[in-house]
């Protein structure tokens, strides 16, 4: 017979099962329906799909772990963090939105090769996007595996394998409408449980003074800006990087940068800016506080990045626990599942359909769509089973890649005329070559200059120099270019409304001027 815990879960499984199921016939009308949902997501849909998507499991496992090892210098990730949603959205939001939709663009690596002119740019694009979103999507099974041990008593694997079978089948069911609502969904899951904890842990240790008055006599470094044992003192290049990589690196992530695209319109973004910036103050401190917290109440937990669990247990009825371990599995569905979404459009929008079979129909399109996501996420598991780096290292890792990958390129889309695709592609494979290599070699210990950080300045330059070379963007791409600048001063549905409505008029005015050129 099933717990209280075990109850909970399945009826949270289903509910997103349900949602995904939902979606599935209206998903499949159309490749722009599958894969963009219709470009009709209003501003609620949009905050909460583009936020639960950025945080992942990472922030109830990796942060917790980072403010566990370091102390209060994990703070600066957070920091960043708290404004990335408002950079993001009103950096790219609505000159993304227009010119997607001038191009006719489906995906975000569609988007760079045909802003840039170059099917050079989509190879290069495409392979660094699967390579990297399958790293990230393997940090997310590896904590969904986790999360569910934890809850249902199963062992990692069997976790791993049930969890992520059920993001698969409503992903490869419902499509991308059916990843929006769940995140939607799960986001709400999420902020509830990660306040619910964070407010009675807060109180359990006496508030910010008990809590540091508790750390200052473990050990005074820990409430230090530069980690405990001052492990980063002064190196101000690595706390840049900290702060730089989530508040500006979402505009690197295709899976991220796809949610503008998939905008009902422009004016969707500032609802979206509000929604999106109250729920991060609610939601983005906390997991770092927690992580604090156990190194007073946890002190030999064995690994940290369960420390949100063990004091879920620990503190907390079977049933409370039952639900904040929901909204761990929540952040980490509602990042798997769009990084599975964008993985498939990517394989079968950007290779599929551009360089196998370019006149493929839309529902084969969506079918190779689905057996990709299919696939990838059976890949997933298995490589997940062998458990990876921490979910810290390999998240950040695979982030900060895909950011001074693509950084660089979006914004310049949008805001340089001049950027062309030798630009793109110095800054694509300069920025993700720089973040492997500062990494793989830990330059940073070294230099004192964040992976982030080192990534971003070469790209940035690789941009500046790469477009002083080869052809200009064409005259029609530089029209686009102006378009997607200008607003638009009536909605699309007025215009098309107004046409309509006055197409019987116009065709009499022609029957006049017809008759009346006769008589002359």
């Amino acid at each position: 017979m099933l717990s209280m815990d075990g109850i909970i879960f399945v009826v949270y499984i289903l509910t997103l099962l349900g949602i995904g199921l939902w979606f599935s016939r209206r998903s499949s009308q159309s490749s722009e329906q599958y894969l963009l949902g219709g470009r009709s997501l209003g501003p609620a849909v949009t905050a909460m799909t583009m936020q639960t998507t950025a945080m992942s499991g990472y922030m109830f496992m990796g942060a917790p772990a980072l403010a566990f090892q370091y102390g209060w210098y994990a703070v600066w990730y957070a920091i960043g963090d708290a404004g990335g949603s408002i950079i993001n959205l009103s950096v790219l939001g609505k000159r993304m939105r227009r010119m997607s939709e001038l191009l006719g663009a489906l995906s975000p690596i569609e988007f760079l090769e045909k802003r840039f002119e170059s099917a050079s740019v989509r190879v290069i694009g495409a392979l660094i996007s699967i390579v990297f979103l399958f790293a990230y999507v393997c940090a997310q099974f590896i904590a969904a595996g986790k999360a569910m041990a934890a809850l249902t008593g199963f062992t990692y694997e069997w976790s791993l394998i049930i969890g992520i079978s059920v993001i698969i089948i409503y992903t490869v069911a419902g499509g991308y409408l059916a990843v929006a609502y769940t995140s939607f969904v799960q986001g709400v899951i999420m902020v509830l449980g990660v306040a619910g904890i964070g407010f009675l842990a807060y109180f359990h240790v006496g508030g910010l003074t008990g809590l540091n008055g508790a750390l200052e006599k473990m050990d005074p470094t820990y409430l230090s800006i530069w980690g405990k044992d001052l492990a980063f003192y002064g190196q101000w290049g690595v706390v840049l990087g900290a702060i730089l990589i989530f508040s500006i690196g979402y505009m690197g992530l295709p899976h991220v940068v796809v949610r503008h695209m998939s905008m009902k319109s422009t004016k969707t973004v500032k609802g979206a800016i509000l929604i999106s910036a109250i729920w991060n103050q609610f939601f983005i401190f906390i997991p770092y506080i927690l992580g604090l917290i156990s190194i007073i109440l946890l002190p030999d937990i064995k690994d940290p990045e369960m420390a949100i669990t063990q004091l879920a247990y620990t503190l907390f009825p079977g049933l409370f626990a039952a639900l904040l371990l929901s909204a761990v599995m929540s952040a980490v569905m509602s990042t798997a599942d769009s990084l599975l979404m964008q993985a498939g459009t990517i394989l079968s929008r950007d290779v599929y359909q551009r360089f196998i079979n370019q006149n493929a129909a839309q529902q084969t399109t969506i079918l190779v769509s689905r057996l990709c996501i299919l696939g990838g996420g059976i890949v997933g598991i298995i490589v997940a089973i062998y458990e990876p780096p921490s979910i810290f290292g390999l998240a950040v890792f695979a982030f900060g890649t895909l950011g001074n990958s693509f950084l660089v390129p979006y914004v310049a889309s949008v805001y340089s005329k001049k950027a062309n695709y030798i630009g793109c592609l110095c800054a694509m494979v300069g920025g993700a070559a720089t973040n492997i290599a500062w990494t793989s070699l830990n330059l940073e210990a070294a230099t004192a200059v964040h992976p982030f950080l080192a990534g971003l300045a070469v790209s940035l330059l690789g941009m500046v120099i790469g477009s002083q070379f080869g052809s200009k963007p064409s005259q029609r791409i530089q029209d686009i270019f102006e378009q997607s600048k200008n607003k638009r001063f009536f909605s699309k549905e007025f215009d098309q409304n107004i046409a309509r409505h006055l197409a019987p008029e116009a065709k009499n005015i022609s029957k006049f001027l017809a008759k009346e050129a006769e008589n002359y």
